[in-house]
């Protein structure tokens, strides 16, 4: 068999990026998303976009994605082959260990050759250290769903302080449903999950007045509501109840109040994400008129 020769792309060759056969059934490209126009729009970069060649031909890829100011990629969003060898051989040699963000349908259970397109991916990020760390669903709120009533029980109130934001996600963490959450008191205490999160949430290029702490009736903290922006459009950027307040419909009430501010802020489209085991997170978003469009696993390194 003939060398593999594994390298970053160079400018000029998306037309080399995009020569892999791929039938597009995972991962962007299951979405109409392509490669060159995303790395147009400055999505990719070239140094941060891998090719795996053997005799010229493109036998695996991959593009790893981060936001304008970033050092470093935040995620691996786009992973295709014909030779699931040369995709592990080519992430083993690419310098990043950042998540893997496999894209699929939402029905891709369903569909025998989705699933088994998504398998193979998964197992050749297993291969390489991986392993799965959560499945999330995304949402997307459109004007067809229309503004939902505010229920009206909660004050909101905009916080301009680190200090008063910071103690609000400590609080929120205790017992927190979302597993990358779990994950980070785990590894850093809730003190610290709570600075990376806000690190994190200021990382968004959304406008910080529009953060909101809410407050229950009785004049306690209730819980916290990001209404934000990604690279690519509106947001929920982050919704949180304290422990104590939780059971009382407050999650949706804030997720009423973000659509409310981003609608009013011009937004005609909102995205949100949630753990699949989040059960109460994902009937909120059903309430509020956010339907499940995409599914996405997460795989990292340990």
């Amino acid at each position: 068999m003939s060398e593999l020769v594994l390298r970053a792309l160079r400018e000029g060759e998306v037309d080399l990026f995009e020569s892999l056969p791929d039938p597009g059934l995972v991962g962007l490209a299951a979405f109409g998303q392509r490669y060159g126009t995303m790395a147009q729009e400055g999505e990719y970069r070239p140094e941060w976009t891998w090719v795996a060649l053997r005799e010229g031909r493109v036998v695996a890829r991959a593009a790893w994605w981060g936001g304008p100011s970033d050092d470093a990629p935040r995620t691996l969003d786009w992973l295709d082959f014909t030779d699931p060898d040369a995709a592990v051989a080519l992430l083993r040699a690419a310098p990043f260990r950042a998540e893997y963000s496999l894209t699929v349908p939402v029905d891709w259970r369903d569909h025998p050759e989705v699933r088994t397109a998504a398998q193979d991916r998964a197992d050749v990020a297993r291969r390489c250290g991986m392993r799965l760390l959560v499945e999330r669903l995304q949402y997307v709120w459109t004007p067809s769903a229309g503004v939902p009533d505010r229920p009206g029980r909660l004050r909101l109130r905009a916080e301009p302080e680190d200090a008063a934001i910071l103690d609000a996600l400590r609080r929120i963490f205790v017992d927190a449903l979302d597993a990358g959450i779990r994950r980070d008191v785990e590894r850093l205490g809730a003190a610290g999950a709570a600075v990376e999160e806000l690190a994190f949430l200021k990382w968004l290029p959304g406008p910080r007045e529009w953060w909101r702490l809410a407050y229950a009736p009785s004049g306690d903290l209730a819980g916290l509501v990001v209404p934000s922006r990604n690279y690519a459009g509106p947001q929920v950027g982050f919704v949180g109840v304290v422990p104590q307040q939780r059971g009382n419909g407050y999650g949706y009430e804030l997720l009423v109040e973000c659509t409310h501010l981003l609608v009013a802020a011009g937004a005609e489209r909102i995205t949100a994400t949630t753990d699949t085991t989040n059960v109460p997170m994902a009937a909120a978003f059903a309430t509020a008129g956010y339907p499940v469009t995409r599914h996405r696993m997460l795989l990292g390194y340990p």
